[in-house]
């Protein structure tokens, strides 16, 4: 019998790959693909754990489920870094560059 190769082993690479390259978009996007690529990997992974004999692709799987964890730490670090910058300086210095610049140097003690 021939080696079959998981069914979502490179979704989940392709995914785990584009979590990291997507952590500037405000953490969002990035967190999503890593979540939805560690479900599809537990699923494969189950899948293999049955049978391991019958799958070749196992590396891919678990390349893309550390690139997924990875992407989803980066993603969260970051989404929390933008909740605190618009918690601490608010949105109207965000908009603002002069009201900006005002509460930059307030933090620096100037």
């Amino acid at each position: 019998m021939e080696n079959q190769k998981l069914p979502n082993a490179t979704a989940v690479l392709v995914l785990g790959i584009i979590s990291i390259l997507t952590c500037c978009c405000y953490g969002i996007v990035g967190l999503i693909l890593g979540i939805i690529a560690l479900v599809l990997a537990q699923k494969d992974m189950q899948l293999y754990k049955a049978s391991p004999e019958k799958f070749s692709n196992y590396s891919n799987l678990n390349v893309g489920r550390i690139l997924a964890i990875i992407g989803v730490v980066i993603n969260a670090v970051s989404l929390i870094y933008f909740i605190w910058i618009i918690a601490y300086f608010g949105m109207e210095a965000l908009q603002d560059p002069a009201l900006m610049q005002e509460k930059m140097k307030q933090l620096q003690g100037m």
